[in-house]
Formats: structure tokens, C-alpha cells, sequence
């Protein structure tokens, strides 16, 4: 083996160790997978990606999504990289949300399969309801 292939493999090894595997049960990278495709995880960053969010407009834009649970899954997209918390020193407090790039990457991937949900529910619900016949 010559030294340009050998430090090519070393290369090579140093890359695969840091590339997440998702398909692995114990690899980390499955958590982040859930932080992003969760419900409320897809939700915001899709939202984020319109504009920087106070945290009282993202509840009401996404709908259903309790206090606690917009708090939990904007901690975990923040503690992954993918949203910004910003606190601004003021009474009364007020705290914005934005997306970082990885962030920004990543959401506008969501927003491409939500668009597809959406143009597709037709036929989605059709075969639920075909499907729901055929189990009846």
C-alpha cells in the first residue's frame, strides 16, 4: 500500500467514525432523527423557516401544541444545533427563536415532504377510507 492510499483509507476511517448511522440501534444519530421528525419537531422548523419566532406566536401558529411541549421540543432542536434561542435583556422578558443553518438545511428538507402531505391528502384519505372498508 502506498502512503498517498494509506492516508486515503485513514481518511476514509475517520470520516465513517464521525457520519451518523441511523440505521445502527445504538447510534445517537436515531435521537436526533427524533427530535427532527417528531410532530411538533417538523412543525416548528417549518415554521421557523418563514421568519425569526417569539414564543407565544409559535404556539399559535402550531396548532394544538401545548406550552410544555413546544418548551421540551424547542430545547432539544436548540441542544442539537438546529434552532437559536435568543433572550433579549428586557421587562418583560422576550425570547426569539430562529433557525441556524444546519437548521435552516434540514427544515427546508421537511418542507418539501409537508408540501407532499398536503398535495397528497386527497388520495391519502382515499386509501384510508379503502382501506378502512376493507377492514370493516
Amino acid at each position: 500500500m502506498t502512503s498517498k492510499s494509506l492516508r486515503k483509507a485513514i481518511e476514509q476511517l475517520n470520516q465513517d467514525q464521525q457520519r451518523g448511522q441511523v440505521m445502527a440501534a445504538d447510534c445517537p444519530s436515531r435521537i436526533v432523527l427524533g427530535h427532527i421528525t417528531s410532530r411538533w419537531g417538523v412543525l416548528v422548523l417549518v415554521m421557523l423557516l418563514e421568519r425569526t419566532h417569539r414564543f407565544s406566536e409559535l404556539r399559535r401558529a402550531v396548532g394544538g401544541v401545548s406550552e410544555k411541549m413546544l418548551a421540551q421540543t424547542l430545547e432539544v432542536l436548540a441542544h442539537d444545533g438546529l434552532v437559536l434561542r435568543v433572550a433579549h435583556q428586557v421587562v418583560p422578558p422576550h425570547v426569539e427563536y430562529s433557525l441556524t443553518p444546519l437548521g435552516r438545511e434540514a427544515a427546508q428538507r421537511l418542507e418539501v415532504l409537508v408540501d407532499w402531505i398536503e398535495d397528497n391528502f386527497p388520495l391519502i384519505k382515499q386509501a384510508q377510507e379503502a382501506a378502512a372498508l376493507k377492514a370493516a
